[in-house]
């Protein structure tokens, strides 16, 4: 297998916290390579450190290129440079709009300061956080005042 379609095997492992995203539309997925001998190496960098979604994605990463016949592999979790949500695709950002998630903005906060959020049920911008802290660690809750709808935002950062 080439390194292309090794690549594009482990491109669809979804992420177990938002198994709506796969590990490349959420930017962890960093690099593969395939040396002449046929030992991969996929390299994945955490959300933050300390994730614990990341022993779940190493091992179906291992598991999905066992199925293939890659039985010689290693997962490198590297912190540098730390991932952002700059990594994340256009595609993953709209997967999470329709699953009822605010996407981040692509924009690093200004000393943690958000003007608006959309929300992701009614689209409007009439929203309020109740928590900085959500369902995972990289999530926030927040509220529509139009709605009255709780929802999720992955935070910025």
């Amino acid at each position: 297998m080439s390194v292309a379609e090794v690549r594009a095997l482990v491109a669809t492992v979804p992420d177990p916290e938002l198994p709506v995203l796969s590990i490349d539309d959420l930017g962890v997925l960093r690099d593969v390579t395939v040396d002449a001998a046929g030992h991969v190496t996929v390299t994945l960098t955490p959300t933050y450190s300390g994730c614990p979604a990341m022993d779940a994605i190493t091992d179906d990463v291992r598991a999905r290129l066992a199925a293939a016949g890659h039985n010689d592999t290693e997962v490198r979790l590297v912190l540098s440079p730390p991932w952002s949500t700059n990594e994340m695709s256009d595609a993953g950002r709209r997967t999470l709009l329709e699953y009822g998630i605010a996407p981040p903005s692509g924009q690093a906060p200004v000393v943690g300061l958000t003007l608006s959020v959309r929300c992701p049920q009614c689209g409007s911008p009439d929203t309020r956080e109740l928590s900085r802290f959500g369902s995972t660690a990289c999530k926030a809750l927040w509220r529509c005042e139009t709605c009255r709808e709780p929802f999720d935002r992955f935070k910025d950062h």
